[in-house]
């Protein structure tokens, strides 16, 4: 059955999950005003028309490396027209998959608004590198790769990513040092998780209509995961600050993202898989065994390098 359904017929099977998960997600999703978590008080003009103050780093509360993860997640969320366009070309506009289309893009987009008002009332960021940055980013737009594979591959991304997304706001709000910081970004984050949920069950389902399918779908996208900002500029130097300082790093990813969804799905206990689908568990199986070792040299690797720095500031001190 698993590779006899065409794409409609997989998009139609999933509907009546969807619009179950939809009805869910609706009596869930709290209602919240991204206007309420800005301080619009701390906000003054800046340079420029209105003959302001310019910006310049010390007015900053943030340290470098929350302001780099808001940044990252900020011009993340602003490409949301590119991820609006893929996910309603892979899921369609119609029917309960449509009305979640919409939803989702009318949800993701107060993160953004939140997230960018949050950064300019505070004058946490340079405003004339962020708009530079953003054009940048958004001219390069968005592609979800797996389009090409199959819908089951864009389900098993985004189910992946929302968490994976949750987990780099939620973690950018602690490290912050400010309560109302963290405060938004809980609020962002408990959507994204709500996101996940909703796309982790429509995952469920594929195994249960095409467990090869959907074996190679996960197993796919988990050997080559990437963010949905990997295109962002410099994204690699701000990727390791981010993980330096434990935002979002291996160890996150392998315990707090992958292993969870795949235990939900309990994907890897999966009866009945036959060729591909058993080769695609032992692929996914190999590649988490790697990832873990991966982890754990990068977790040490960085353990051995925040000791050196203590004993060099201790000595430094003394």
């Amino acid at each position: 059955m698993a590779d006899r359904l065409s794409t409609t017929e997989l998009l139609l099977e999933l509907e009546p999950v969807v619009e179950t998960n939809l009805n869910r997600h609706l009596a869930t999703a709290k209602e919240w005003f991204p206007h309420e978590y800005v301080p619009w008080s701390q906000g003054t003009d800046f340079d420029g028309i209105l003959g302001g103050e310019a910006w310049s780093t010390e007015q900053s509360k943030l340290s470098d490396v929350a302001r780099t993860s808001l940044i990252v997640n900020l011009l993340t969320e602003d490409n949301l027209p590119s991820y609006h366009h893929e996910i309603a070309q892979m899921f369609g506009r119609d029917g309960a998959w449509g009305t979640w289309v919409h939803r989702w893009t009318a949800e993701e987009g107060r993160h953004g608004i939140a997230i960018r008002d949050y950064l300019l009332a505070t004058r946490a960021v340079d405003p004339v590198a962020l708009e530079r940055a953003r054009m940048v980013h958004m001219g390069a737009g968005f592609t979800n790769a797996y389009l090409e594979d199959t819908v089951l591959h864009g389900i098993a991304y985004v189910s992946f990513q929302e968490l994976a997304t949750r987990v780099s706001h939620r973690n950018t709000g602690r490290i912050s040092a400010d309560p109302i910081c963290d405060q938004l970004l809980a609020k962002v984050a408990a959507d994204e998780n709500l996101h996940m949920i909703f796309y982790r069950n429509l995952l469920g389902a594929a195994f249960e209509l095409v467990p090869d399918a959907a074996m190679r779908a996960v197993s796919d996208v988990v050997r080559t995961f990437q963010m949905p900002g990997h295109g962002i500029e410099n994204f690699g130097r701000k990727s390791v600050q981010i993980a330096m300082a434990g935002v979002y790093d291996l160890r996150i990813h392998h315990d707090e993202v992958v292993i969870p969804v795949l235990r939900n799905l309990k994907a890897l206990d999966t009866a009945g898989l036959t060729g591909d689908g058993e080769a695609a568990r032992d692929e996914l199986v190999a590649f988490l065994d790697n990832l873990d070792r991966q982890a754990t040299r990068f977790t040490e690797r960085r353990d051995q390098i925040n000791a050196g720095k203590a004993a060099r500031l201790a000595a430094s001190s003394g």
